[in-house]
């Protein structure tokens, strides 16, 4: 599906991960001024513009706490470190999402490659890519940028 394609207003149904409860919630829409004033340049640079930042230099790469990873645009739950792995790839590495309603992708066909893009579900934050060589069960890597998300201690998380 092309990004010109996702609805930009509305409601979606995305997975409480704490919960486990589907919520319907308002989509996350502004402007890129609106987000640029939310936003770290780095965040903005890779959240809303689709950048990648530079292996083992994201804040996350080599986080062993518990917890929930939630998008830093939005909120939006994505990742639990129960799924995170070491890939020695340099970025945040997970098996699955916490649920699929919470993510979506996309073909990313930039730099002359065809790649699986990975975006929240509620605001269409780039958040990284997923690709087929991840371990059992699922042999997925999803390969996230630290920038693109925000991390909840398992102690903070609120039912």
């Amino acid at each position: 599906m092309s990004r010109e394609a996702i609805e930009t207003t509305g409601k979606v149904t995305v997975c409480n991960a704490v919960t486990g409860e589907m919520e319907e919630v308002e989509r996350v829409v502004r402007s890129d001024e609106e987000w640029r004033r939310q936003l770290t340049p780095e965040e903005f640079s890779i959240a809303r513009k689709a950048g990648t930042e530079p292996a083992f230099t994201g804040r996350y790469h080599d986080c062993k706490e518990d917890g929930l990873y939630v998008c830093v645009c939005c909120g939006n739950h994505l990742f639990s470190s129960k799924t995170k792995f070491e890939s020695g790839t340099g970025w945040p590495s997970f098996t699955k999402p916490v649920c699929d309603r919470n993510i979506r992708t996309d073909l990313d066909t930039r730099f002359f490659m065809n790649r699986t893009e990975v975006l929240c579900r509620r605001c269409d934050a780039h958040l990284g890519h997923v690709f087929d060589d991840g371990p059992p069960p699922t042999f997925q890597r999803y390969c996230m940028n630290s920038a693109s998300l925000r991390f909840v201690r398992e102690k903070g998380l609120q039912r």
